[in-house]
């Protein structure tokens, strides 16, 4: 089961000697300036990095039913990306990837 933000913010508190109310006030303001940076590119160090991507519009196909074969435009949207750091990835899922290619 997943640690609520409540969690989160009381273990951080006990582990670097501050407050659960100044955890809390922290968590915030990363939540906030990772809000307003996520445009430029976002880094969380030893976490991961958010970006703002946009896709532009497009023409697409209808795959399947009735319309199937039908011409149809996609809007260009803008999207939320997040990349996992590889230290973060190696820390949790294991570096035991061995490169060769070979199963088992």
């Amino acid at each position: 089961m997943s640690m609520t933000k409540s969690e989160i913010s009381r273990h951080l508190a006990d582990k670097v000697g501050i407050t659960k109310k100044q955890s809390d006030a922290f968590l915030e303001a990363l939540a906030e300036l990772a809000y307003q940076e996520a445009k430029n590119t976002f880094v969380i160090p030893g976490i991961g990095k958010l970006s703002l991507k946009e896709s532009p519009a497009r023409e697409a196909t209808m795959p399947f039913g009735p319309r199937k074969g039908e011409k149809y435009w996609v809007p260009a949207k803008k999207k939320v990306k997040f990349t996992v750091a590889k230290a973060a990835k190696d820390a949790i899922a294991g570096s035991g990837h061995s490169g060769s290619g070979e199963m088992g």
